[in-house]
């Protein structure tokens, strides 16, 4: 495996030296992204919304930190009903508030999309989990289903190693340095995915994103507090819910999925042997979160 590189190949890469074949060269192109609206809520703050699908059920889905829309909209594509993906504040277009944030914001950002698109079912991913997690603490009947990715923390703070890579992003993004920010992305991705041509697409997809919208950086703050205060108060969430661990993940680790699952009483938990299941069991997992939203 030869070491990442940027700027990609031009012709899409994977690039060899020496002897033999290359990888390969072509690719067909990305399609546009769809138009996303700015939608107003009743606590103030302005959110980027696309929905996509028809009829009932609808699913909100809640991305990471750092992410957005478009990692979370793969998660949905064989989902049924309406798909609502979203950005929270400091995220995209999305408002980025004064102020410190809490999950408690995170919440309120959740609950209002949710609201607003009679949202009966939910998808959170990392962040979106806690966020779910703590929207779940007030309110433990608001949805028939619930599904968390990743949960990366529940009573306890993220591990340091999130609040690093975070500033290592913030910096990147601020400087304008699309070098600097793809050596950051391309560490989420499994070390064998960053020089093939699928690795080269996310990664564009991501930089594209993130040098023209940005983080803000009140994203920081949010690494040093739990999602809630007592992993207890779950045991009141009586929907049947489905939480996805991957071994190995050092961002999330299984042991926060494991306390979420025995937190909440119709929890299921399924773990992956490895990371990076987006890149590894793509399939398994989209039928995985299918099978259960749509059951």
């Amino acid at each position: 495996m030869r070491a990442f590189r940027w700027p990609p190949p031009p012709d899409g890469g994977p690039r060899t030296w020496g002897p033999g074949p290359g990888g390969p060269r072509s690719g067909r192109p990305a399609l546009p992204e769809p138009d996303t609206e700015l939608v107003a809520t009743p606590h103030g703050v302005r959110l980027e919304r696309l929905v996509t699908g028809t009829g009932d059920p609808v699913t909100v889905f809640a991305h990471g930190l750092g992410n957005g829309i478009a990692v979370t909209r793969p998660f949905g594509s064989g989902v049924t009903g309406r798909k609502v993906f979203f950005q929270f504040r400091g995220h995209g277009r999305s408002d980025a508030p004064d102020g410190l944030w809490s999950y408690l914001d995170l919440a309120r950002d959740l609950r209002a999309i949710a609201d607003l698109s009679n949202a009966t079912r939910a998808f959170g991913a990392s962040l979106g989990a806690g966020a779910l997690c703590r929207l779940l603490v007030e309110s433990p009947e608001r949805f028939e289903r619930l599904i968390f990715f990743l949960p990366a923390a529940l009573d306890q703070p993220r591990v340091p190693a999130v609040r690093t890579r975070l500033l290592d992003l913030l910096s990147a993004v601020e400087s304008g340095d699309a070098s600097a920010v793809a050596e950051v992305v391309a560490a989420e991705m499994p070390p064998a995915v960053r020089n093939t041509p699928a690795g080269w697409a996310y990664l564009r997809q991501r930089l594209d994103h993130l040098l023209r919208d940005g983080l803000a950086a009140g994203l920081a703050d949010l690494t040093g507090q739990p999602p809630v205060a007592d992993a207890g108060a779950l045991a009141a969430v009586t929907t049947p819910a489905l939480v996805i661990a991957c071994e190995g993940d050092d961002l999330h680790p299984v042991e926060v999925a494991e306390q979420l699952a025995a937190a909440l009483p119709r929890a299921t938990l399924h773990r992956y042997a490895r990371p990076g299941v987006l890149w590894t069991d793509r399939a398994d997992l989209r039928g995985r979160i299918s099978e259960f939203l749509n059951g």
